[in-house]
């Protein structure tokens, strides 16, 4: 478990660019963190860190997007108002856990019994202003 302080939305978006180079094909990153603590910035960052140029946004009424690079995909999931299989299955997420690509998992808390056991988790919290602290358990439990 490693612990971050990042001061600015870019620097969280490093952060996340540099665990983006340490992930594999079907590694899911679950998140942890109330509204605006800076969990789709992160995403952006590893979208950025995956060779993605798309314009990652929120997929909060979508439940799912995708972006694609020539070499990654990178599936963003809100799972905010997710809390069954029956919902899993109707966001298409057990196939997406399937397919090889990397998992974003906002509001993962909701899901947690569903997650892989090598589970990245990123919990993130306000600091205070922009600073954001950020602790990264890698391949940790759900």
């Amino acid at each position: 478990m490693t612990k971050h302080i990042t001061n600015s939305e870019k620097e969280t978006r490093a952060l996340a660019a540099d665990l983006a180079k340490a992930l594999r094909p079907g590694d899911v990153v679950a998140f942890r963190g109330g509204l605006g603590v800076g969990k789709t910035a992160f995403v952006r960052g590893l979208a950025e860190g995956l060779g993605i140029a798309d314009n990652v946004s929120s997929p909060t009424f979508a439940l799912v997007h995708e972006y694609r690079s020539k070499t990654a995909v990178l599936c963003h999931f809100d799972m905010y108002r997710a809390f069954d299989s029956e919902s899993l299955h109707a966001a298409g997420f057990f196939d997406y856990l399937d397919s090889g690509a990397f998992l974003a998992v906002e509001w993962s808390e909701n899901i947690a019994r569903y997650l892989p056991e090598n589970t990245i988790i990123v919990s993130m919290e306000h600091g205070g202003g922009d600073i954001r602290v950020i602790t990264i358990e890698k391949g940790g439990a759900p």
